[in-house]
């Protein structure tokens, strides 16, 4: 322990303990444990013990009482030997004995010298030079002293650490059902912004518009008044999308976008052979899955839909058939696919099929003044500048997911395809001439003067490619946080704008936002009340625990204390142990957490119908064993302190 107090190293210790047994000769005895040495041995155990530090002083209390003469005389010979180079005082009753070998004797009566045989002169005390040694016990030591102490104790330590663990059992199931319906809920979020996005159309509507020019008015209002309501048709509003608010759209952050879709009526030219004829492919049942803001697979197509066969690509050439739950079709979409006399038709029937997409310049000839279709659809279907898609694979709603239970079917193309058609399209032979001219060039029926001939002319001319501008955008958030960031983006490009040049948007998931925020808000309450109780609870407890065990330590206080220990290396030694108790109590509570959470699921899933919803989150359960260990450590603090403070002299008489 001397050693432990002078901050030695563990094989420094060993090393000068094995020399302090040499030199009182029980080098052959150091695997003995103490009931197997004699009465002498055991004395010569107790100074090596005293000579194991290398003091200057040794303080010798009745060295040979309960010894035999010839034991007694041994032992006084090797303090002799000791003496010839340190310090021994030697306390005893046995007058002869101290005239034998002492070389300075005082004699005492009731705490009084009586006399001094070698009395120490003014001018040794003026030379004397002699410092303390300052004992210190690093953190290391004290962890390695306190979990000793704990394995004799191991029944009393498991009992202590369970009951300290009963809180952070109470709070890792609270944050596991907290973290578990957080995941619920942004799992809900997801699939209800997924059929809910931020609309931008050519015409939109805000609730505010509908309201009364009263300022102020108060719901449910006892007053006998009435104000007017503008109607919906006065409160439309026309948004004029123009290239530059496209560009501002897909500069909102992707990090908030899960993804954004575009609603264009470009026609696709679209061509396919059914039993080695060429025949046009009705597109009606085309259309895309919103993609990412850089053209690539969304979150919204991966966390929405499954691929049943085939695969997922971000190729513009790689189209997909979009089935039901049931894995059914639209019986016309087979049709166009040469499939609809067949009651059930295979993947690999369906997975290949190609289509051929024609560019304007070959698929519209000029005859006269009109533009018609080339009536040679062989070659237009052999054509080198087509574009070929083939069905890459077939999807479906996820289960449990709303485009599961949605009855729409059909062709599913990527963004990236109708962008590249209206980069060609847009140059082509046919729109250069729609533009120059006030008529329709595939019909030759006048444009009307006015806005609504110029609205007809903007329409054919955005089916033939040149659609610079969609005609409406769907912004599909990721979350309502991130929905929260882009609807203030939006807002922030109609800021200082007048009423005409302003864009107004639909945000269908308000209403949903509000009553999912509300519900978080009284799960976040409820959670943390019962977490504070459980603190509390399980601090007291703690407290109280650590208290009772410094009490009975108060002896072995005694004895650090006597040993040169000083009160901060006892506070040390205490809190390196309710350290350990606390470590412990952190992984029993987080273990018997983690267990309890199955039957925990398995309840709730028959009461709820809600699968896995308490997950403990590892950081969570991190967290939680910091909070053990800090709990322990507050509740040890005061009591070791106390007991620090104890005189040693009254602590070693205590039982």
């Amino acid at each position: 322990m001397s050693t432990i107090l002078s901050g030695y190293s563990k094989k420094k210790r060993r090393k000068m303990a094995t020399q302090a047994l040499e030199k009182v000769g029980l080098i052959n005895h150091i695997h003995k444990k103490p009931n197997q040495l004699s009465g002498g041995q055991m004395q010569r155990v107790a100074i090596a013990r005293a000579l194991v530090n290398n003091p200057d002083i040794i303080l010798a209390d009745e060295p040979t009482g309960a010894l035999d003469t010839k034991t007694s005389k041994q032992i006084m010979d090797l303090i002799k030997e000791i003496a010839k180079d340190k310090l021994v005082i030697m306390v005893t009753h046995n007058p002869e004995l101290a005239k034998e070998y002492a070389t300075r004797i005082i004699e005492f009566r009731d705490g009084e010298i009586l006399k001094d045989s070698n009395p120490i002169s003014d001018k040794e005390k003026q030379d004397d030079k002699f410092k303390i040694k300052k004992t210190a016990m690093s953190y290391k030591s004290a962890i390695s002293l306190s979990f000793n102490n704990l394995k004799t104790k191991k029944g009393r330590t498991l009992i202590t650490s369970f009951a300290s663990s009963i809180g952070i059992i109470g709070i890792a199931l609270i944050l596991a059902l907290s973290n578990g319906f957080q995941i619920k809920i942004d799992e809900f979020e997801k699939s209800t912004l997924s059929q809910a996005p931020i609309v931008i159309s050519e015409q939109a509507i805000t609730l505010d518009d509908m309201v009364s020019s009263k300022d102020n008015l108060v719901e449910y209002s006892k007053k006998r008044e009435i104000y007017p309501l503008k109607t919906m048709e006065s409160t439309l509003h026309k948004n004029k999308i123009t290239k530059d608010y496209v560009s501002y759209i897909e500069s909102i952050d992707s990090k908030l976008v899960g993804g954004i879709s575009y609603f264009r009526t470009t026609s696709f030219n679209m061509l396919t052979k059914v039993d080695d004829k060429v025949k046009n492919v009705d597109t009606s049942t085309f259309f895309s899955i919103p993609s990412s803001i850089d053209g690539k697979t969304s979150q919204i197509m991966t966390d929405n839909f499954e691929i049943i066969y085939g695969k997922l690509s971000d190729k513009k050439e790689d189209i997909y058939l979009l089935v039901d739950s049931k894995n059914r079709i639209n019986e016309n979409i087979l049709k166009e696919l040469g499939l609809g006399d067949k009651e059930k038709i295979d993947f690999n029937d369906i997975v290949g099929k190609e289509f051929k997409v024609v560019l304007n310049n070959q698929y519209y000839k000029k005859i006269d003044s009109r533009y018609v279709v080339s009536s040679s659809y062989d070659d237009l279907y052999n054509n080198s500048n087509n574009i070929t898609l083939h069905i890459a694979g077939v999807i479906r709603g996820k289960k449990d997911n709303m485009y599961a239970k949605m009855s729409s079917t059909g062709l599913v193309y990527n963004t990236s395809l109708i962008n590249f058609l209206i980069k060609e399209n847009k140059n082509s032979e046919i729109v250069r001439e729609q533009l120059n001219k006030d008529y329709n060039v595939l019909t030759l029926e006048k444009f009307e003067d006015g806005e609504e001939g110029a609205k007809n002319r903007d329409a054919v001319l955005a089916y033939l490619g040149d659609d610079n501008v969609p005609q409406a955008i769907q912004v599909y958030p990721k979350d309502f946080s991130a929905k929260k960031k882009i609807v203030e983006y939006l807002d922030k490009y109609n800021k200082n704008k007048d009423e005409s040049n302003k864009i107004l948007y639909t945000d269908q998931a308000e209403l949903i936002t509000s009553l999912s925020g509300n519900i978080m808000d009284a799960i976040t309450i409820v959670l943390i009340a019962f977490s504070s109780i459980s603190l509390i609870v399980s601090s007291i407890m703690v407290g109280i625990i650590t208290y009772t065990s410094v009490l009975e330590r108060t002896k072995e206080i005694g004895i650090l204390r006597a040993l040169g220990a000083r009160k901060k290396d006892i506070t040390r030694v205490f809190n390196a142990e309710t350290l350990i108790i606390g470590l412990c109590s952190g992984f029993i509570g987080i273990i018997i957490a983690r267990i309890l959470i199955f039957p925990v699921n398995i309840i709730i899933k028959n009461l709820s119908s809600l699968d896995n919803v308490a997950r403990l989150n590892p950081l969570h359960a991190l967290i939680l064993i910091l909070i053990s260990i800090l709990l322990t450590l507050i509740g040890g603090l005061i009591p070791a302190k106390i007991a620090s403070k104890k005189d040693p002299v009254v602590a070693l008489r205590s039982e």
